[in-house]
């Protein structure tokens, strides 16, 4: 990666600059590609059951008496089951993405479209829209923020119990950080798996300055304003309505069509909102040094999934730097606006082709910890060190303090 050799300086430009780089078509949204784009993930996820529904039989059926071994049979089964999980866990993915879409009001012109297209996608797949709409606003407020944002905020020395850096020898770092290969990836499952919940249920990754047992579930928690409270309860209600009805099903059918997709969802929805803002290369920012501009070009875009990212995820990782800019812009036009702010941001606009496994691995190992002193902090790894240092001129003082003002008029 560039960046790791050149020291850090932030973006000079305005948010008017970035703002007039882009053609104002782009800001609009069209209401029938939108709902095309609904109906086409709920086509798909649709087609992907019935497909599923088929495999016993054709398995019976010796696939059309083409393959009548035992053995041959059951791999093109256990194949077209996989194949289905893969797929399916994508479309489902992809409606999550939809109603985080709907949630920012692009989807639709009409709010009250946006929001009952949201709630009813992201209840499908069993995600509290309405509370996560609340937090996931915040978060575009004040991105990268070390004392307002509310997704990944790095842990502290000081959460660790580490000495103070100028005291602190390896064999410290060591005795927190040192681990078998086997249970860093065992660690990584349990994030990869569980981590969606534990964050909706528990606030893990979220801002610390919350109490023990904020949650989003709970209408009065600190996460929310009191408007919010009848919202957050009807998401609740929604997501009891929707677990009974699984339950009602039966966890035969439950298990191989739908749970097995939505662990898959789950998968990449920590996958790639933890590689939008968790980077080593990426700068967080306490208060005297944080702006909107400077909150939204510390993103990463990054090719996950190739053709399938795109097709499926509706560019949610290609296009998040533009999307951090330019919340209101619908996600189908995100390619261009990114080729136009691109010209803009130059060497401050982040991209990183690193395979998005190998990136994920990187990022769950060296973004380990930030200090409490500065005002523009980096990741440090298991050894202390910093893949970036901050260039020696930049003063730790806002720039474009309005910036942040000016967004919040526009949410």
């Amino acid at each position: 990666m560039s960046r790791l050799g050149k020291p850090f300086r932030p973006p000079t430009v305005t948010l008017k600059e970035v703002r007039d780089a882009v053609p104002k078509h782009l800001f609009k949204c069209n209401p029938v590609k939108g709902a095309l784009y609904v109906f086409r993930d709920v086509f798909f996820a649709i087609a992907l059951f019935k497909f599923a529904s088929c495999i016993s039989t054709w398995t019976d059926s010796g696939y059309g008496g083409y393959v009548m071994s035992d053995w041959g049979r059951s791999l093109i089964k256990s194949f077209l089951w996989l194949a289905y999980w893969w797929f399916q866990g994508l479309v489902f993915a992809g409606i999550f993405c939809l109603g985080h879409d709907a949630g920012h009001g692009t989807l639709f012109e009409s709010s009250v479209v946006n929001n009952t297209v949201g709630f009813l996608l992201h209840t499908f797949i069993l995600v509290p829209y309405f509370s996560w709409r609340a937090t996931h606003h915040a978060h575009h407020k004040a991105t990268s923020s070390m004392e307002k944002d509310e997704n990944y905020l790095p842990y502290t020395r000081s959460s660790y119990k580490l000495p103070s850096e100028k005291k602190a020898k390896e064999t410290d770092y060591a005795e927190i950080f040192e681990e078998t290969p086997i249970y860093t990836v065992y660690r990584m499952l349990i994030m990869q798996i569980f981590g969606w919940w534990i964050y909706l249920s528990q606030n893990t990754m979220g801002n610390p300055s919350y109490p023990t047992g904020t949650n989003h579930f709970n209408p009065g928690s600190p996460l929310f304003k009191p408007h919010h409270w009848n919202a957050i309860a009807i998401s609740d209600v929604a997501l009891a309505v929707m677990g009974t009805t699984l339950y009602s099903i039966g966890w035969n059918i439950v298990l191989p069509y739908y749970f097995v997709p939505y662990i898959l969802v789950n998968h990449w929805i920590v996958m790639f909102t933890f590689l939008h803002h968790s980077d080593p290369t990426i700068p967080h920012y306490r208060k005297n040094a944080w702006s909107f501009l400077r909150g939204a070009a510390a993103t990463v875009d990054r090719p996950l999934l190739g053709w399938m990212g795109r097709f499926f995820l509706h560019n949610i990782s290609h296009d998040h730097v533009a999307h951090h800019f330019f919340v209101k812009a619908p996600f189908y036009n995100g390619p261009e606006i990114t080729k136009a702010i691109k010209s803009v941001l130059k060497d401050n606009y982040n991209y990183d082709s690193t395979p998005s496994f190998y990136a994920l691995y990187r990022s769950f190992t060296e973004c380990l910890f930030v200090e409490e002193e500065g005002d523009i902090i980096f990741y440090k790894n298991k050894h202390g060190k910093a893949a970036r240092v901050v260039a020696n001129e930049v003063e730790s003082s806002a720039e474009n303090s309005q910036d942040g003002l000016l967004f919040e008029s526009k949410l």
